[in-house]
């Protein structure tokens, strides 16, 4: 449907959000139904196959992420829960009191528990994600653990170009990006949400961005090829949802997740490997796959505190605050709008 300032509701407290409550940007499930048949058939039509990463996100690619988040080689949510839980009044003396924080892709909320306990007087919460199943469910479990937080869920893809209305709350905004994700982004896709991010949060607005930061590619590549096959299920689950909703018939067995490392961009990318010679239809279309031949999933980018700074700038962003954890390996900056 579609949004308006009137949308908004009352504070919530002990009420915790239902999932016909979210903004829903979208004009109908069937536009994005759309959507997902355009990139993959156009994606699997280019010489060089990829997909969009933000596809893997449905409501089983986003449970088996929080899986890896679990495993032992996933070092990143460990380094950032450690930054979050050891700094955590320097983050809340970078929020401002009686703030709104506004979560881009809040996944299961874990780490923005954490972030929200140590604030003073935080008055809202706008997580958005593109799994309306597991936005719920965050939102439901957030507004029971900060019974007087305003809790508002938006379900959309936060790549996509939308408004956050806030008509009558005169309080300061502070965007969260944890985990990463803007590692998955190429350049101008991150310009483009830093500057959105910019006029979702005004002219006041600051943001904490967490950023995983350059280190031994071996470690690097066990984060995204984890012994227990997890990671491997995550990338082959984009297959299953190409069959179950665009009519696919993908061979799950005849391809294999790899993990490889691109000095030149700087980042593990995620392939899909086809193990055979073979023939895949989908929305009435054939593509032929050869023995070897992958398709490119994601990117997950790698930064010095440097290259991440020189981003941000882009796009119109300044860092006025750097946490990393014990072992420098990955890393939380603050940034306000100059």
């Amino acid at each position: 449907m579609k949004i308006s300032a009137t949308s908004l509701p009352r504070p919530l407290s002990a009420v915790a959000p239902k999932a016909e409550n979210m903004l829903h940007v979208n004009d109908s499930i069937e536009a994005v139904e759309n959507v997902f048949a355009r990139d993959v058939v156009g994606g699997l039509s280019a010489d060089v196959k990829t997909l969009p990463s933000r596809w893997l996100y449905n409501e089983r690619g986003s449970e088996l992420f929080e899986e890896i988040t679990r495993q032992d080689e996933y070092y990143l949510t460990r380094a950032e829960t450690s930054i979050l839980r050891e700094r955590q009044r320097d983050i809340a003396n970078f929020i401002e009191p009686g703030a709104v924080l506004i979560e881009y892709g809040a996944g299961a909320g874990v780490k923005t528990e954490l972030v929200l306990s140590g604030l003073r007087d935080p008055r809202g919460y706008v997580p958005i994600d593109v799994a309306d199943a597991f936005l719920a469910e965050t939102s439901r479990r957030i507004a029971s653990r900060f019974p007087s937080l305003w809790v508002r869920p938006i379900a959309r893809n936060f790549l996509d170009v939308f408004e956050v209305p806030f008509d009558g709350f005169s309080g300061g905004r502070t965007g969260f990006f944890p985990g990463s994700t803007m590692g998955n982004l190429n350049a101008s896709e991150a310009k483009a949400l830093l500057m959105q991010m910019g006029r979702h949060l005004g002219k006041n607005g600051r943001a904490i961005i967490g950023v995983d930061l350059q280190k031994n590619v071996d470690t690097l590549l066990r984060a995204y090829d984890d012994s227990a096959g997890v990671t491997a299920a995550f990338n082959l689950n984009l297959l299953q949802r190409i069959n179950a909703e665009l009519g696919g018939d993908f061979r799950l067995e005849r391809f294999k997740h790899v993990a490889r490392w691109n000095e030149i961009e700087k980042a593990v990318e995620m392939h899909l490997v086809s193990v055979c010679d073979q023939r895949v239809t989908l929305c009435e279309r054939a593509f032929g796959f050869r023995t070897s031949e992958s398709i490119h999933t994601e990117s997950s980018r790698k930064y010095t505190a440097e290259s991440f700074e020189r981003l941000a700038r882009s796009g119109g962003w300044k860092v006025v605050e750097f946490w990393q954890d014990a072992g420098g390996l990955f890393g939380l900056f603050g940034l306000i709008r100059y």
